[in-house]
């Protein structure tokens, strides 16, 4: 899934908009719109209303979602014992599993080594007040880095701003190994200020609101990855 850098180029940029904002009534529909108006990847954020206050749903609703698009589906796990979670997650049919530096703790490691011997690319996510520097250890382990541009467990919060220096120096750190690894960012991203995110080193885009209440989802899927 996860190109190569060459010469300090970033990756591909990749367009996952979250499900979170869908209808949940109609979510078979709404996923098969997102790939008919050219989305990359299918975003969804998995809340226990314990690690976040809010509830949103669990592998049932991924496996239903997968029977609806032949796209990488990008699971979010918003949970306290992540670990426990994972294998149900991966034989959903979850593509990508990402994880909070802030719910593994010490387990870090072993919760992304999971993921992947469930058959599943692994990520860790860190929120807007964690530093990078707490997930050193874990960048040559996972394949995706997500960087909270808001605060976990709602959506439409406003974008914020001193995430981006994270971003850039996630960017950096790639870069200087030479090795391919996305940088996903997640939280208040819109046609506004996606060019922001893409300069600091971001190439794959989470956006909920801005795409679901868009009336040229087409439109502005493409927008976002071209602006």
């Amino acid at each position: 899934m996860t190109d190569s850098v060459k010469g300090g180029k970033m990756n591909e940029i990749k367009i996952a908009p979250s499900v979170l904002s869908a209808d949940f009534a109609a979510m078979g529909a709404a996923v098969e719109k997102l790939e008919k108006c050219g989305a990359d990847m299918i975003h969804c954020d998995v809340m226990d209303g314990t690690f976040v206050p809010k509830i949103t749903f669990g592998g049932d609703m991924i496996a239903a979602i997968r029977r609806h698009t032949a796209l990488p589906l990008d699971v979010h796990l918003m949970v306290v014992n992540p670990q426990n979670q994972v294998r149900f997650f991966a034989e959903a049919g979850a593509n990508f599993i990402t994880v909070h530096r802030e719910a593994c703790g010490e387990n870090l490691k072993n919760v992304l080594r999971l993921i992947k011997n469930c058959g599943a690319h692994c990520g860790v996510v860190v929120n807007p007040d964690t530093p990078l520097r707490e997930v050193y250890d874990c960048l040559e382990l996972c394949d995706m880095l997500l960087i909270m541009s808001v605060y976990p467990g709602l959506g439409g919060q406003k974008f914020i701003d001193y995430v981006l220096p994270k971003v850039e120096e996630a960017r950096r750190i790639f870069d200087a190994q030479g090795i391919g690894k996305d940088i996903e960012i997640d939280g208040g991203i819109t046609e506004e200020n996606v060019r922001r995110v893409k300069d600091a080193g971001a190439n794959v885009i989470v956006t909920g609101n801005t795409v679901f209440k868009s009336d040229d989802m087409a439109k502005t899927i493409a927008n976002l990855r071209t602006l």
